[in-house]
C-alpha cells in the first residue's frame, strides 16, 4: 500500500472534510430543502425529475459521504479519490453551466446566486490534478 504523497494531504483533507460534512448535513434535510436541491438538479439534468426529491437527497447525501470518506481515507489511492472527486464535481460544474440563472447574462461568470456552485470548478481542478499526479507517479520507471 502506498500512502498519499505529503503534498496531497492538504487538498484531500480540506476537500474531503467539506464534502463529508455537506453529505452528513443532507442526511437530515427537510422536505423543502430536498425539493429545492432536487429542483435545481432536475433543471440541469431532466432525467433526475423522475426520482422523488426525498430519494434524490438521500442518494446525493450518500454520494457526498462516499467521496468525502474516500478523500479522507489514506489507504484509498490519491488517483482513485481524485477520480471520485472529479466525477462528482464535474456533475456540479455541468449543473452550473446548464443553469443560466446562476450566471451573469451571456457569460460563464457567476452572479451572486451562482458563487456557491461556481466554486466547484476548484474541486474539479483538484480532482483532475490528483488523477494526473497519480497517473504520472505510476508511469515512472525505477
Amino acid at each position: 500500500m502506498q500512502l498519499p504523497a505529503l503534498g496531497d494531504l492538504p487538498g484531500r483533507i480540506a476537500t474531503g472534510g467539506f464534502i463529508l460534512h455537506s453529505g452528513i448535513q443532507k442526511r437530515s434535510a427537510d422536505e423543502q430543502t430536498a425539493a429545492a436541491v432536487h429542483g435545481m438538479a432536475a433543471g440541469a439534468f431532466p432525467f433526475l425529475g423522475a426520482i422523488p426529491p426525498e430519494r434524490f437527497i438521500t442518494l446525493l447525501s450518500a454520494a457526498e459521504i462516499g467521496v468525502g470518506a474516500a478523500l479522507l481515507t489514506p489507504i484509498v489511492p490519491t488517483a482513485v479519490a481524485g477520480a471520485a472527486l472529479a466525477a462528482f464535481s464535474g456533475g456540479l460544474v455541468t449543473m452550473y453551466l446548464r443553469t443560466p440563472a446562476l450566471r451573469n447574462p451571456g457569460s460563464i461568470w457567476p452572479n451572486e446566486n451562482g458563487i456557491a456552485v461556481a466554486k466547484d470548478t476548484w474541486m474539479l481542478g483538484m480532482g483532475l490534478g490528483f488523477v494526473l499526479d497519480g497517473w504520472s507517479r505510476s508511469r515512472r520507471c525505477c
